[in-house]
């Protein structure tokens, strides 16, 4: 049976600062090969790094759960709105959107110093997080992502959705128009119709929409090609930028290992200096106690030697 990496590391993971995402991660996949979990191990070690955007808005997904689903239905309130072009409650929605949008950005923007106290509203890609809350707004696909928590990267999209098609009618004249006026005009229009076409007309058209069709699929084909291409730079990118993110983590690690082993080197060698200022005075006094002491001998000796005599 396939197991899934624990939630609570999962939320942990895409809750966190980016900067964290890749040790917490490195340290994790570890415990589960330690466990004999490779499975486990590999599903976490597949978990992405989000851009600084994406984790803004996972922190609104993980944390404030209840303003995303506000806006998502929000969001089907305006569209069910704009199919039916009404446009007094159109404007009014339209208006709560745009409110609802930035107060989540604000919102996301403090959880965020909530989370990294040094983060300033400078730094934070704010505009990325509004233009995600806006395409979430627009495609329920993107809003379900939205709600996992687990973006990797910020989306957008063009215009809100739908675009509904107007409905139209004939517009005739006032209360003079007559039913016989309106039937002349459809005569005059019927006689000023084309002639039918001939059957090589209609071979020249249709070589004609095949030849659209095709320069259709082919420019889609190169569109295609390219969408490939940059996804796969993109996913080239991603994993170049995490590479580095992982040298830049090691090579820290290897810092803080050697600071704290200079650190230790200079308290050892603060014990030994004051060690040896402790035995250097010790023999300095043992010195002066044999001069005294010698000297004592002297006297004593000195002593005897007078009375022997």
């Amino acid at each position: 049976m396939v197991t899934a990496p624990p939630e609570d590391l999962v939320r942990r993971l895409y809750e966190a600062p980016p900067d964290s995402f890749v040790a917490v991660r490195t340290e994790a996949v570890a415990a589960a090969r330690k466990a004999g979990d490779r499975e486990t191990a590999r599903q976490i070690a597949a978990l992405r790094k989000p851009t600084v955007a994406a984790w803004l808005v996972n922190l609104l997904a993980l944390r404030r759960p209840e303003l995303v689903e506000e806006l998502v239905e929000l969001a089907g309130m305006l569209r069910e709105a704009q199919r039916n072009l009404r446009g007094e409650q159109l404007r009014e929605l339209s208006n709560q959107r745009r409110q609802a949008v930035m107060a989540l950005v604000d919102q996301a923007r403090r959880l965020a110093v909530e989370a990294e106290p040094g983060l300033g509203r400078g730094s934070l890609p704010l505009g990325d997080v509004e233009a995600t809350l806006s395409a979430a707004l627009s495609d329920a696909d993107i809003a379900e992502q939205v709600r996992t928590g687990r973006l990797i990267r910020t989306v957008s999209v063009s215009g809100f959705g739908e675009v509904p098609r107007p409905r139209l009618r004939l517009v005739v004249g006032g209360d003079e128009d007559t039913d016989e006026g309106v039937e002349d005009e459809d005569d005059e229009a019927e006689d000023e119709q084309p002639p039918p076409r001939t059957a090589k007309e209609d071979r020249l058209a249709a070589a004609r929409e095949r030849a659209a069709a095709e320069r259709r699929a082919a420019a889609r084909r190169a569109v295609e090609r390219e969408l490939r291409a940059a996804q796969q730079q993109a996913e080239r990118a991603d994993a170049a930028a995490e590479e580095a993110a992982d040298a830049e983590h090691a090579a820290a690690r290897t810092v803080a290992e050697l600071d704290a082993a200079l650190a230790d080197l200079e308290r050892r060698r603060a014990a030994a200096q004051a060690e040896a200022s402790r035995a250097k005075l010790a023999h300095k006094a043992a010195v002066r106690d044999v001069a005294t002491a010698r000297r004592r001998l002297g006297e004593v000796q000195g002593a005897l030697d007078e009375l022997d005599g």
